[in-house]
């Protein structure tokens, strides 16, 4: 990958050997893979068997989970927010792995609609909810910085499954509790 980011640096014309960019393609290349650790982990490993037997049938959110992705069509940045809830049936899924299961998909080069159905499922199958809503908000750089260079645009994107799918009151609950 260093090698790679030596190639494009020196495509655009500039002195690979300048102060300023002798160890730049090897920072890029630490950069690159950490922005795209996700691939590295499975779900299995950021869940960690952090499911705990609850008798609460009532939603469970979590609202606001920062996240921070690259576009798979121009390998730019796009930022946000995850609201992820679910309805639990006999068992919760430890507080903190939700936000690692949006981190995991998160760094993976994405576009936002696949990264939202890909965090319902994977909280799906892990707790065996009797539904999962996600909704996405983010700022995506390959619109701001290039294109049509629109700064205050925004995408949401949202997944319901099961009971917020099917129930509108579940679904009305859910959405109203994120705003």
């Amino acid at each position: 990958m260093e090698t790679a980011y030596s190639q494009i640096i020196e495509q655009l014309g500039e002195d690979l050997e300048r102060e300023g960019l002798k160890d730049t393609p090897a920072r890029a290349a630490k950069a690159m893979k950490f922005l795209t650790r996700g691939y590295t982990q499975t779900l299995d490993e950021v869940v960690n068997d952090a499911l705990f037997p609850s008798d609460n049938s009532e939603m469970v959110l979590v609202r606001n989970i920062e996240l921070y992705s690259l576009c798979e069509h121009h390998l730019l940045p796009f930022i946000g927010k995850a609201h992820v809830a679910y309805i639990p049936q006999g068992k919760v899924v430890g507080l903190s792995k939700l936000a690692r299961i949006v981190d995991m998909y998160a760094r993976r080069l994405q576009i936002q609609e696949n990264m939202t159905k890909e965090i319902a499922e994977a909280i799906q199958s892990v707790t065996g909810a009797a539904g999962v809503g996600v909704v996405i908000e983010a700022q995506h750089m390959c619109m701001m910085m290039r294109g049509v260079e629109k700064q205050n645009a925004s995408m949401t994107t949202s997944m319901m499954l099961g009971s917020f799918r099917s129930s509108e009151a579940t679904r009305n609950e859910f959405l109203s509790l994120i705003k």
